[in-house]
Formats: structure tokens, C-alpha cells, sequence
């Protein structure tokens, strides 16, 4: 066992002792044990899973963020957390729609934005929509 602690600017998520965690760093998912070796990572917008000290099994959408072990214990800083049973699709979707229209409206000039932004906005809400219909 080990402890994660995930926290986002708003809020502490989780803190406790889990069996296992995976995570989605910039080069790919990977996976944390307990007395897993020393790391700092960049997360990527995807899914977190964890196992708890009862064998339960947790999935989480995260956005970007950061990830150190050290000492059995697995720290997540993140931009947005949400457990997911509590997304709400239709938000999810709606983000989604939104972002799909501003791209529109820059390809043809109607609107000055960053396509980076447009396109993290649409990988927010696909991942939110994918972590959802995963778990249901």
C-alpha cells in the first residue's frame, strides 16, 4: 500500500492509502506501485485509475497537471479532477459543442483565438465524455 493525495486548486480529491494507481503521463499511460521509485511527471488530459485498500476500483478524469512519487507516497497536483460518477455529461457535451463552433468561427475569421486553446477545450470534453460513458 501507498498513499496518493490529488489535489486541484479547488479542492483535495483523495487522500488515503491505495493499492495501485495508472495515470496518464505526456509519454503514455503508466502505472505506481507501492515503493515505486522516485518521479515527477507531466499529466496529460485522460483517466486516472486507482485501487483502494479495499479493492475498489476508482476512475477519474484529470486534466493537465503534475505527479511526484517519492517515499511510498504519490502526490497529483491537476488543473481539474472529477470522479466519474459526478460528470455531468451534458456539461461535457455542450463544452464540447462550444469548442467545435469557435474552431469554426477562427478557420474563417470570424473569431481571434488560439487554436491550442480550441483544441485542449476539445480534448477536455471528449476525454470527460469517453471517462462518463466508460463508466456507466
Amino acid at each position: 500500500m501507498f498513499r496518493l493525495s490529488i489535489v486541484t486548486p479547488d479542492k483535495v480529491v483523495y487522500d488515503s492509502d491505495i493499492r495501485s494507481l495508472v495515470v496518464p503521463g505526456v509519454d503514455g499511460y503508466l502505472g505506481v506501485l507501492s515503493q515505486h521509485a522516485p518521479l515527477i511527471t507531466a499529466l496529460r488530459p485522460g483517466h486516472i485509475e486507482f485501487r483502494d485498500a479495499d479493492d475498489k476500483v476508482h476512475l477519474l478524469a484529470v486534466s493537465n497537471g503534475f505527479m511526484e512519487v517519492s517515499q511510498n507516497v504519490a502526490t497529483l497536483l491537476a488543473d481539474a479532477v472529477e470522479i466519474a460518477e459526478e460528470i455531468d455529461l451534458d456539461r461535457a457535451r455542450t463544452a464540447l459543442e462550444n469548442a467545435k463552433a469557435n474552431l469554426a468561427k477562427a478557420v474563417t475569421g470570424e473569431l481571434d483565438v488560439d487554436a491550442t486553446e480550441i483544441r485542449d477545450a476539445m480534448e477536455r470534453a471528449n476525454n470527460r465524455i469517453r471517462i462518463h460513458e466508460r463508466s456507466h
